[in-house]
């Protein structure tokens, strides 16, 4: 299974240098870092990124990223997944520009 997370440009490079991350800030501060599923990924970008448009979307596979990932009740209790320690380069599946149409962002092609 794909879960997804959307970063700004600069946090994007800064892992893409460095190989891995804690997240942007709302991760560290956190102690998590947030991922959506496709199904959830729509409403999480209109709610945290809505004026944003330089953003990346990051492909991850779910079974990869072992125990640290734990499926938890959030937005609406809905079960989101939550990485417990760095993301690593070498987990992503593909990346994706994310621009800011006039009516939201407009998700890669049969991602929805």
């Amino acid at each position: 299974m794909l879960i997804l997370k959307i970063l700004r440009r600069p946090e994007w490079e800064r892992f893409r240098a460095e190989g891995r991350t804690s997240g942007a800030p709302v991760d560290v501060a956190d102690g998590f870092i947030h991922f959506s599923t496709p199904a959830q990924v729509v409403e999480t970008a209109a709610r945290h990124f809505e004026k944003e448009s330089d953003l990346v979307l990051v492909a991850f596979d779910a079974a990869r990223m072992g125990p640290a990932l734990k499926w938890e009740a959030s937005r609406g209790g809905a079960l989101f997944p939550h990485l417990y320690r760095e993301m690593r380069l070498d987990e992503v599946v593909w990346d994706k520009s994310l621009p800011l149409g006039a009516s939201g962002h407009i998700f890669p092609e049969g991602l929805l």
